[in-house]
């Protein structure tokens, strides 16, 4: 079993002189080195369409196209019983509640420890899945809800709803400074066209849409609830950014530190030590592969987050009576 790759991108001018194999590592970091060099070798990979070796050298604005299959699962992937929150399951689906900290695919500097080797402990048959059965990731530092697809006809129909846009993602977030009211973030999302780890918003991004609601107002943050039409990397995280209400704590788009007025030692404190994007995946729903009910599952943020919530109510509470 394989799963259908197509990817279209220019490289960047700054990658003029670059070997091809490298320059497609820095255009593509979520595949290897080694695994693009194999299907250049192949005759996957056109550039401006036509075929180079792997050591040609690139100007910089070439088109470049690659139509090629990955095996379902990497060699590398191995099963290790680690434990995993399971909200639900049965012979199609399993739900699960990611913690902070969790990698979902094996990767370079992740090979071990990550939400697939748990899976494949958990059920072996995932082997047989395309990407061990996870349609949808959420990143390491985000809590929350995820899919996965325990069956060939269960992965394909989850596929489906996410390309379709009928299944239901609502996130819950603290962002930094008060927001008036909610609204809609509709801005395609790529790259950086500077450095390939971030995303931002591009005109020559894919479309992405992210729905947001205000759940509470503090003194210099606001709790929100965000809903997904698209799931764009780092989709809620580039669109706060981008209205200049970054997420607390991200260390990627988050931009300084900010604090209220009269802000107490402790809770100037509380905020810097949160080390993570405030951003958790709390709803999820669909339609059931196989009984086509609909389904929808909740989980409560984690402590980390309500802790925080409650100490900016605190220090709202005493900013009204000081």
């Amino acid at each position: 079993m394989s799963e259908k790759i197509q990817l279209d991108d220019l490289i960047p001018e700054e990658f003029s002189g670059m070997r091809l194999d490298q320059a497609l590592a820095k255009l593509f970091p979520e595949f290897s080195r080694g695994q693009l060099t194999k299907w250049i070798k192949a005759g996957d990979v056109s550039v401006d369409n036509k075929q180079l070796r792997p050591k040609d050298s690139v100007n910089g604005g070439e088109q470049i196209v690659i139509d090629t299959e990955l095996a379902n699962q990497d060699d590398s992937w191995t099963a290790e019983t680690i434990s995993l929150d399971i909200v639900y399951e049965d012979d199609d689906v399993i739900i699960l509640n990611k913690p902070a900290g969790m990698v979902v695919h094996p990767g370079a500097g992740n090979q071990q420890g990550t939400l697939v080797n748990a899976l494949l402990a958990h059920a072996p048959q995932l082997s047989a899945i395309p990407r061990a059965g996870i349609v949808h990731r959420i990143d390491k530092s985000t809590t929350g809800l995820l899919m996965v697809a325990k069956t060939l006809q269960a992965h394909n129909s989850l596929v489906s709803q996410l390309q379709a846009r009928t299944v239901v993602r609502e996130y819950q977030a603290i962002a930094v400074g008060v927001m008036t009211a909610g609204g809609t973030v509709d801005e395609p999302i790529g790259r950086h066209h500077l450095d390939r780890k971030r995303m931002a918003v591009s005109h020559s991004g894919k479309p992405a849409v992210t729905h947001y609601r205000v759940e509470q107002r503090f003194r210099a943050h606001t709790h929100i609830r965000c809903k997904l039409e698209t799931g764009r990397t780092h989709q809620i995280r580039v669109h706060m950014a981008h209205i200049r209400h970054p997420l607390l704590g991200d260390p990627v788009y988050g931009g300084r530190f900010k604090q209220a007025k009269g802000m107490t030692e402790s809770c100037r404190e509380a905020l810097q030590g949160f080390r993570r994007q405030a951003l958790h995946a709390g709803v999820l729903g669909f339609e059931h592969p196989t009984t086509g009910e609909d389904v929808r599952w909740e989980v409560e943020m984690p402590e980390d987050m309500q802790q925080i919530l409650s100490i900016l109510a605190e220090d709202a509470r005493q900013a009204e009576e000081s």
